[in-house]
């Protein structure tokens, strides 16, 4: 039996190119290695998205753009967190023995609050959530970035204590380490971010892309002079979207004549070739909503099989249940 890997999407705003080649492309590929267990994590959205609205858009952004892109709902269990109620039962139960201080640890809780965010209580008990998420369907690895670690060490300590005051109820999963990767720019040269409003969109149409992508961050190198473009906006972007394609690029740039706006449309053409096919996925889902809608409430419930037999034995070993 393959090992389960769990991990969650938050749906807080549109999907652009940073989300599908940092996130949505690795968790795809992850599928054919383990049982993959990914959940549309929007209670933890809702300490950010404040209008149901948008709440529901991007659920069901997130929910097409994973299923246009290739993940395989046959094999892969795609669900809403709030199908499955188990998790909040389990969350009050992790929550009985996680330490103040270790919330108040947590490096996610503190730079938001040193950014200026509401310090409710959903903030700051978002680690004892998603410990919840994580351990409710007994998953053996969660896939973290170098810098997101702390989550799942945290989610590790809740489930140790647990274990340590009632026996053992949870396994404690390992992490699978994303190495790092170069960081998507947007079209300022920050890393994409839809809080930055540099992003280029995954399934916006032609007109769409094209704006952000000829509003691409240059220098001032006159037409006839060759552009160095390698560690640019430019550079970067076509490097991650068609590797094949950049020393060809490369050159390009390096031809007199050729100028920036030259070298936008090449990258232009290249993301639209790369990303058609998914498009065309992704407005099939938006004709048909209700595929989509099947797909999340199958997966509920299987998600619901791998939850109750967790959450059941945490309940007797806590004398809730017989």
């Amino acid at each position: 039996m393959k090992q389960i890997i769990l991990t969650g999407i938050q749906p807080s705003g549109t999907l652009h190119l940073g989300n599908y080649l940092g996130a949505m492309q690795p968790a795809i590929e992850m599928q054919d290695r383990y049982q993959a267990v990914y959940f549309i994590a929007q209670y933890h959205a809702l300490t950010t998205v404040t209008r149901p609205d948008e709440l529901r858009r991007y659920t069901f952004e997130v929910a097409a753009g994973f299923l246009a892109c290739g993940l395989d709902p046959q094999r892969t269990i795609l669900f809403r967190q709030s199908d499955v109620p188990e998790v909040h039962e389990l969350a009050w139960l992790l929550s009985i023995v996680t330490p103040t201080g270790l919330l108040e640890r947590a490096v996610s809780y503190k730079d938001k609050v040193a950014q200026g965010a509401e310090t409710n209580h959903g903030l700051f008990a978002y680690p004892v959530l998603m410990a919840a998420d994580i351990l409710l369907y007994n998953s053996d690895v969660v896939p973290v970035g170098r810098d997101q670690k702390q989550h799942l060490e945290i989610a590790r300590d809740i489930a140790q204590k647990f274990n340590d005051r009632f026996g053992p109820v949870f396994k404690l999963p390992e992490p699978v380490i994303r190495e790092a990767t170069a960081i998507v720019p947007g079209i300022d040269g920050r890393k994409m971010s839809k809080s930055y409003g540099n992003i280029i969109p995954l399934f916006g149409g032609e007109k769409e892309i094209k704006k952000p992508v000829m509003s691409i961050k240059t220098d001032s190198t006159p037409i006839e002079q060759a552009k160095q473009i390698e560690g640019t906006v430019l550079g970067q972007l076509m490097q991650a979207v068609n590797p094949d394609a950049y020393k060809d690029f490369v050159a390009l740039a390096a031809t007199p004549g050729a100028g920036y706006g030259d070298l936008k449309k090449k990258l232009l053409a290249e993301i639209l070739s790369r990303f058609q096919p998914y498009q065309e996925k992704y407005r099939h889902y938006q004709a048909n909503p209700e595929e989509v809608e099947a797909i999340l409430r199958d997966g509920a419930v299987r998600a619901r099989t791998l939850a109750a037999p967790v959450l059941e034995k945490a309940r007797q070993a806590t004398g809730l249940s017989s």
